[in-house]
């Protein structure tokens, strides 16, 4: 059965203020945008989908995970990934250990030959023993890309992933993680404040309330 990301009847509120009111339907592969000014809820929703929203705010309506009712799960079985602005790598861990440090348990052999064929896919082929300080911004965010789809996400969100690199890197990275969402077939949903990112997406956009296609 297809990957699929649903939101039925989510209404967002911080204190008495409604923030959003969204039904939306996010197949595998698709990239759902949402943008808008600070403030507006746009990590707030993310925060949400993954069961870590903050105390002053409350939410009505569900979430399902290819047809299972994630809602009332705690975020750590939800297998929702995330990916942010910072890579938040570990700096005590080599970059293969980054990676495996949210994979699935499994055999070793199979777990360490998973991850050097993931690197080299990313263009990082032999950087498994690399400190993850030594790398660049670029390289950063692609090991974050990797331990986020080695964990085996069954969705994924973007949470202004590309807003610190430089304009030649953002549109490289992004192209690479569109790719990897497509690949995959994750339902994807996606934070930003910049058009470009909207437009590359090539999906549906929900801007404060109202539905672009």
């Amino acid at each position: 059965m297809p990957s699929s990301l649903q939101i039925k009847d989510l209404q967002l509120f911080r204190q008495n203020e409604q923030l959003l009111s969204i039904n939306e339907h996010i197949a595998g592969g698709d990239i759902l945008t949402v943008m808008g000014p600070s403030g507006s809820g746009k990590s707030s929703l993310l925060n949400w989908l993954t069961g870590t929203l903050a105390s002053d705010f409350t939410a009505t309506g569900t979430v399902w995970l290819n047809d299972k009712n994630v809602t009332h799960l705690p975020a750590h079985l939800r297998r929702i990934g995330v990916l942010y602005q910072d890579a938040l790598l570990f700096s005590h861990l080599s970059v293969a250990g980054n990676i495996a440090f949210a994979m699935p348990k499994g055999n070793k052999k199979q777990r360490v030959e998973k991850i050097a064929q993931s690197l080299a896919q990313v263009g990082l082929e032999g950087m498994g023993d690399r400190h993850p300080d030594n790398l660049s911004g670029g390289q950063q965010a692609r090991v974050a890309l990797l331990r986020t789809l080695l964990s085996e996400p069954k969705a994924i969100l973007l949470d202004e992933p590309f807003s610190k690199l430089d304009t030649q890197l953002r549109m490289d990275t992004r192209q690479l993680v569109f790719d990897q969402i497509r690949t995959h077939k994750l339902p994807a949903i996606m934070v930003t404040h910049d058009q470009s990112d909207a437009e590359a997406a090539n999906g549906k956009v929900i801007y404060l309330g109202r539905i672009i296609n």
